[in-house]
């Protein structure tokens, strides 16, 4: 009998999809090279950010998707953050024309 997902969990991604596999190999899908200073900025990324690396055992593994959709919530936040900032220079910008006339 298949398991249904509970309403609050995300459906599993399609598990079709080609993994990545192995630090050059990741590093040649995102860097588009496998030298070793890409290699070891994958392990960087893996253990310090929020990418979606994860390991099965002791190899890296990406979803091209997954990396995808990362860079896409990147790119939205980069976004929010810059018209926040907007507005907020503009709040000020108004804030100062008003205390300096008289």
């Amino acid at each position: 009998m298949e398991q249904m997902p509970r309403p609050t969990e995300k459906p599993a991604e399609d598990s079709n999809e080609p993994m990545i596999e192995g630090a050059a190999a990741i590093a040649e899908f995102i860097y588009r090279s496998r030298d070793a200073r890409y290699r070891r900025k994958i392990y960087y990324l893996a253990e310090n950010s929020k990418i979606s690396i994860h390991r099965l055992g002791s190899r890296l593994c990406l979803r091209p998707s997954a990396y995808k959709n990362w860079i896409a919530g990147q790119e939205a936040r980069s976004i929010r953050n810059a018209k926040s900032d907007e507005q907020s220079q503009s709040t000020e910008d108004l804030s100062v024309e008003s205390s300096s006339t008289p």
